[in-house]
């Protein structure tokens, strides 16, 4: 087998389009990220890679608090304008129906299917970006998307982005049940 190199590169598959929600100076502000992901089951954790120019850390800093909106595929366009403009140019308050949880520093959007309040537990300088490594304090899942009283990943229809060709993505079929298949080897 061939393969070819190409120095260090974030291909890690898929990555979630997600946007970070934090108050600033009064007003919710929304930035996209796709640099995000779950690092501990207990305390249920995630972080987030958020460039160190990016307004939405004026909010995580001071307030220790930040939600993750998981946007469905529904959302792409909203999705899209919170990544191209900056809440410095863009009054991204108006842009959805918003509500607070338990943490009242940290804006949630009540038409994304998933909504993660967290609490700032690490903020880490990995050079051309901030990692904000936050505990996760509330899950919210729209009952729509629930089966059984669990939520529906089918039904979260979650939007997925890819590097480096800078494409959005919907999730595809299950292909087998996870600590399963490795037992018919």
């Amino acid at each position: 087998m061939s393969k070819k190199t190409f120095g260090p590169q974030p291909l890690l598959f898929p990555m979630p389009a997600v946007l970070v929600g934090v108050t600033i100076e009064g007003k919710a502000n929304f930035m996209t990220a796709a640099w995000c992901g779950i690092t501990a089951y207990k305390p249920p954790s995630l972080m987030i890679g958020i460039h160190k120019e990016r307004y939405t850390l004026q909010g995580i800093k001071p307030n220790g608090a930040f939600s993750v909106n998981v946007a469905s595929v529904e959302q792409v366009k909203m999705v899209d304008y919170c990544g191209i403009y900056s809440g410095t140019k863009k009054d991204k308050s108006r842009v959805f129906k918003i509500f607070h949880g338990t943490l009242k520093e940290a804006p949630l959007i009540e038409e994304c299917p998933v909504n993660l309040e967290c609490q700032v537990k690490h903020i880490v300088d990995m050079e051309s970006h901030i990692v904000v490594l936050g505990k996760i304090m509330e899950t919210h899942v729209s009952e729509s998307c629930l089966a059984e009283g669990k939520a529906d990943t089918k039904k979260i229809d979650p939007l997925i982005f890819s590097f480096p060709d800078g494409q959005y993505w919907r999730m595809g079929e299950p292909i087998g049940r996870a600590f399963q298949l490795g037992k018919e080897k």
